[in-house]
């Protein structure tokens, strides 16, 4: 009899241990059937208050999370593939993780971060990869432009991304093949009346108290993602700060003379010594983009993601998780970077070396840290004015579009001194 209640309490304790505790998001390419809605549901886990464990490196950037009802239904729900693992199970993936021979690293997801995506109004998501990614995997942002950034509202949130933004006040360079489109004669009306709103005479000078306050809100502690034409336009616009450098058809008057030698690379966040591009025929800002100087067959354009030490590194490596390291290409109207021209003190996180172009850089200002990732869509390799959206439905699995995704969660980690 004593026996038997032994042998029933001894079952009952083995089942107790063996009970499923723990969540695995698995990142891997074989497993995982929809990364990135991988990334909205680890973002609802902590919007429900309850921490993430992001397992740099092991099987592609995996989550880690605890195992209740609600979590395990919000993952089927969304159709991301998931494994339940019990303590001991769980025990030995992190003791691996932490053996000092695997090249892997357990960060802990605390917060959420409050997401604000720069972009003009009437814009819709799938104008931008970001606002595109977002919505398909269900994490909320809100939408600022010029007066609430001038309002200083950037200070209520964590993370703020850049829509494909011209901050020199030269309208995207559209100028020789739409000046004469109504979409562009009615977005520059309604740049100018902006302008004018909020107290400037001209757009190159509301763009650049604009640029202004968003390097504030990095120097101060904020993280800022920009892609395509709002990276290399943003230094621009900083470096020429009190220069003109815009032509009559632009701004209503003539460029300084020799502009170029009063442009002052101190002020730039990732570029130096660049070249602008005068002639408004020509669809080029300066020569930090490498889209006209590529010469990358599209079938062979792929940039490699750089492989950092995930305990020693921990930033970068967060970045540049994915199931891959070599990612398909993509063009903007900023592809990509001359190497020869991203400051020395910038990380470049990816590259396509045979053609000398860094792809995907991250850097320190002050308190806060930026993101720059050249072209426009990752799964639409020549984006083009009028194209149709591109259907992330049918794109679940795309390493191009983990990196932004992967930014988007690096707020909520607990800091860690980088190294490098």
């Amino acid at each position: 009899m004593i026996k038997n209640y032994i042998s029933c309490i001894l079952l009952c304790l083995i089942g107790l241990f063996s009970h499923a505790q723990y969540v695995l998001v698995p990142m891997d390419a074989d497993t995982q059937k929809d990364h990135l809605k991988a990334y909205g549901t680890a973002y609802w886990v902590l919007e429900q208050g309850i921490k993430v464990k992001w397992l740099l490196n092991y099987r592609g950037g995996s989550f880690l999370m605890p195992e209740t009802d609600a979590i395990k239904k919000e993952l089927t729900i969304r159709g991301v593939s998931y494994e339940s693992l019990n303590e001991g199970e769980t025990a030995q993936i992190l003791e691996f993780i932490a053996s000092p021979s695997q090249n892997m690293q357990e960060v802990v997801l605390e917060k959420a971060p409050k997401i604000a995506v720069y972009t003009p109004t009437g814009k819709q998501p799938w104008d931008d990869a970001v606002t595109m990614v977002l919505t398909y995997a269900e994490i909320p942002y809100t939408k600022v432009y010029d007066k609430e950034v001038l309002n200083d509202e950037l200070l209520l949130y964590d993370w703020l991304h850049l829509h494909h933004e011209d901050f020199t006040g030269q309208y995207g360079k559209f100028y020789r093949s739409f000046r004469t489109a109504p979409w562009y004669i009615q977005e520059k009306k309604e740049a100018e009346e902006l302008a004018a709103e909020l107290g400037y005479n001209k757009v190159s000078e509301a763009k650049l108290a604009v640029a202004k306050k968003i390097r504030d809100y990095v120097i101060g502690g904020g993280f800022m993602f920009a892609m395509c034409s709002a990276t290399d336009s943003f230094d621009i616009a900083l470096a020429a700060e009190d220069v003109d450098i815009c032509e009559p058809m632009f701004d209503g008057d003539a460029s300084e003379p020799d502009y170029q030698s009063k442009i002052d690379f101190n002020k730039t966040f990732a570029f130096t010594d660049f070249l602008l591009e005068r002639s408004p025929m020509v669809y080029e800002f300066s020569s930090i983009d490498m889209t006209t100087k590529r010469k990358v067959a599209k079938e062979l354009d792929y940039f490699t993601l750089m492989d950092f030490s995930a305990k020693w590194d921990p930033i970068p490596t967060m970045l540049n998780q994915n199931h891959t390291s070599l990612v398909k290409g993509f063009m903007g109207q900023t592809t990509s970077y001359t190497r020869e021209e991203v400051k020395k003190n910038v990380l470049v996180l990816a590259e396509n070396r045979s053609n000398g172009e860094a792809k995907y850089l991250h850097g320190i200002r002050g308190k806060g840290f930026f993101t720059f990732y050249g072209g426009h869509d990752p799964e639409d390799y020549q984006h083009r004015v009028g194209d149709p959206p591109t259907e992330l439905k049918l794109h679940p699995t795309s390493p191009g579009y983990r990196l932004i995704l992967n930014n988007i969660l690096f707020p909520a980690a607990r800091k860690q001194k980088q190294k490098t």
